[in-house]
């Protein structure tokens, strides 16, 4: 009876998109691959499982873009149903093989070691890989975006190899990235957002998003958290996009700030429970006064004091790249309440 992994893998290779339109039926095939979110069977693209055997690789393999991680079929099983023993992964594979069951268990030295596939700690693991944000091509960004990077310890790091997928391709590229952690309100790590650089940055030419189709992504646990600039107590701001909230934080550097990353969830964010003024500031899009509008709502029915900030031009990293960090500060300024004008802005002049 078969009790090797490695064969029992070259079984479920032979039916392999079988075993995708079972186990991972919210893809679809596209040529030679099957196509879906993630080894968690999510919508989406992000992940490919080759369905023959090619020169470019064995059939039942798959990489997921987003993360780097890889595996066979026996990983698609035995994540798709919560299996935790290889001894569960083989009883599920075999019956959809039509294939004996075991009889004993297997010997110790054909254990299978299923590896973890959850989005969260992936992002924990390319964040973790990633390496402090000074002297880099990401801080370089910032700063041309007259941004002042933040310092000490920051949701901020560089990766100089992070992997994209384009929407429309198989083929996985490397791109330099600006990677923020997405964090909970006990600051844990949950998710992280990926900004592809333009490598042509390091030599002073451009220092902007590399040149494909979708520079910004986020994966991971993302609903309700944000990323976050500095310790909320009483007092914070919120708004969708990093370098929107990092251009306010820019001219009110002790003011804490947090970027939901979009306008859906910066109208989901959570604060914490000493909050009592959250100031909520607003991209002058639809969407954008939208979720403002909503969040702003969910402040008032809590208890918390909302006020808008809003932006002369488009966001704030617009008005601080063109009406510069004085014209910036002002604007701002007249939009705080007077305590904290005392607090956030004297304040830092002290």
């Amino acid at each position: 009876m078969m009790s090797d992994a490695s064969e029992l893998a070259g079984r479920l290779a032979h039916e392999a998109e079988a075993v995708c339109r079972h186990y991972l039926s919210n893809g679809k095939r596209e040529g030679r691959y099957w196509l879906v979110g993630d080894i968690n069977n999510t919508p989406g693209r992000s992940l490919f499982v080759r369905l023959h055997a090619s020169s470019k690789g064995a059939a039942g393999k798959w990489t997921d873009a987003a993360t780097g991680e890889h595996g066979d079929l026996l990983d698609v099983i035995g994540q798709t149903c919560g299996l935790r023993s290889f001894r569960e992964i083989a009883e599920e594979a075999r019956r959809f093989l039509k294939l004996p069951q075991w009889q004993r268990e297997p010997p110790v030295r054909s254990a299978y070691v299923r590896r973890s596939r959850d989005p969260v700690k992936a992002a924990r693991r390319l964040f973790a890989m990633a390496q402090p944000l000074a002297g880099t091509l990401a801080e370089a960004y910032l700063r041309n975006r007259d941004i002042d990077p933040p310092t000490g310890a920051d949701p901020l790091r560089f990766h100089p190899q992070c992997f994209y997928r384009p929407d429309d391709a198989i083929t996985v590229e490397t791109w330099p990235a600006l990677i923020a952690a997405v964090t909970n309100l006990e600051g844990r790590i949950t998710g992280v957002h990926r900004t592809w650089l333009d490598p042509d940055g390091f030599d002073g030419r451009r220092l902007g998003k590399a040149p494909i189709e979708t520079p910004r992504r986020a994966m991971g646990d993302l609903l309700g958290h944000a990323v976050r600039f500095g310790m909320a107590d009483d007092v914070m701001a919120a708004g969708e996009g990093i370098e929107t909230m990092l251009s306010l934080q820019t001219v009110l550097p002790s003011l804490p700030v947090a970027a939901a990353l979009s306008a859906n969830h910066l109208a989901t964010l959570l604060w914490p429970a000493t909050l009592r003024r959250l100031y909520v500031a607003v991209d002058a899009d639809r969407a954008g006064i939208t979720a403002a509008e909503a969040l702003t709502a969910r402040a008032l029915d809590a208890g918390i004091e909302a006020i808008a900030l809003c932006p002369r031009l488009e966001d704030f990293n617009e008005d601080l790249r063109l009406l510069g960090k004085a014209q910036l500060h002002g604007l701002v300024r007249r939009q705080l309440l007077p305590e904290d004008v005392a607090r956030f802005v004297d304040g830092d002049k002290a």
